[in-house]
């Protein structure tokens, strides 16, 4: 088995059945498996992918579901040499695969390697700066790494080498902490000039995403990549690479700046310490409208960070448990 590629889905009805034919595809010249890692969908997500030649392993508990979670049961469940996790509202491209393997097989040193992300819907604003943010990646692709945001393939010699894929307490982060777990072994990451994958995301406005961060424990997902560095061998790359974490101790000592002014009643000192990120940002971000909301995003990652930090964890190397939901209704076993 060469390859496995398993998809992480929870209610990806509308993006699930291109994603995994965009799997079958990349593996089938290969020789590879599809697994599905569904965390209790309740649209047709699994009615769907029971149609394609892939296994189907759902989540015994859904309670425990989060971005770690699905990422973990794709993975402990995976024989191939190499893996490489889709998101359900992502496709890959045709080729990379294979380009990726190539990668690999000639820098063993390396543990991931990943490709260039292309957003096909940034009609939301979360998804428009994203899209900047993978357009500066791909104008710099082709060298070293810190991590593979939004999916690449790695070695499974190596993920075994750390312990586990992903982190099943994260709710967000999963693939910079597997990075930092790796880098922390001595294990180097890649990014090359190759398309990777399409990603289709949730058309939501940016407001309303990030409220439901907040509601779903997604925003707290930086505090518990922090609190699972805490006392292991990778904490220092997560305090000098880790972006969430100094923006977040970045708005803990605005917020106290601004209280303090406005306990002491220094109005005008409120007011400039008020507006000055916004002008920063504004202008880092190339105008108010995403200045504002990067602003607001900061805010939710401190809001976060505190609720990760405070998060119960459960142990990281206990299998998943879940049920194969492979075999069509009424097929002999």
């Amino acid at each position: 088995m060469i390859v496995t590629v398993g998809i992480k889905a929870l209610n990806e009805e509308a993006h699930i059945a291109a994603s995994l034919a965009s799997a079958c595809e990349a593996v089938a010249p290969l020789g590879g498996e599809v697994i599905l890692a569904d965390c209790g969908s309740t649209d047709r997500t699994v009615e769907i992918a029971r149609d394609y030649p892939v296994r189907i392993l759902q989540l015994s508990d859904p309670a425990q579901k989060s971005c770690g979670t699905g990422a973990q049961l794709a993975f402990q469940e995976a024989r191939g040499d190499f893996f490489y996790l889709l998101d359900g509202d992502m496709v890959l491209k045709p080729g990379f695969l294979s380009e990726a393997i190539a990668y690999l097989r000639a820098h063993p040193e390396c543990a991931g390697v990943g490709g260039r992300v292309c957003e096909a819907d940034t009609s939301s604003i979360e998804f428009e700066m994203r899209a900047r943010l993978n357009d500066a990646q791909a104008s710099s692709a082709g060298g070293e790494v810190d991590r593979l945001d939004c999916g690449g393939l790695y070695r499974a010699e190596a993920i075994r080498s750390v312990g586990h894929f992903a982190d099943r307490n994260l709710h967000a982060f999963e693939e910079f902490e597997l990075a930092a777990r790796l880098r922390a072994k001595g294990w180097k990451l890649a990014r090359i000039p190759v398309d990777s994958v399409d990603h289709f995301g949730h058309a939501v406005e940016g407001p309303r995403l990030l409220l439901r961060r907040v509601a779903t424990g997604y925003a707290g997902g930086a505090g518990e990549a922090v609190r699972a560095a805490i006392g292991r061998p990778h904490l220092s790359y997560v305090i000098r690479d880790f972006s969430q974490l100094r923006f977040g101790l970045a708005m803990w000592a605005w917020w106290l700046v601004l209280l303090t002014t406005l306990a002491e009643g220094q109005w005008a000192a409120f007011l400039l310490f008020l507006a000055v990120p916004v002008a920063y940002l504004a202008w880092r971000r190339g105008g108010l409208r995403l200045g504002a909301y990067s602003l607001v995003t900061w805010n939710v990652t401190a809001i976060g960070l505190a609720q990760g930090l405070l998060r119960r964890r459960r142990p990281t190397r206990e299998p998943i448990p879940c049920r194969d939901l492979s075999a069509r209704p009424g097929a002999l076993p």
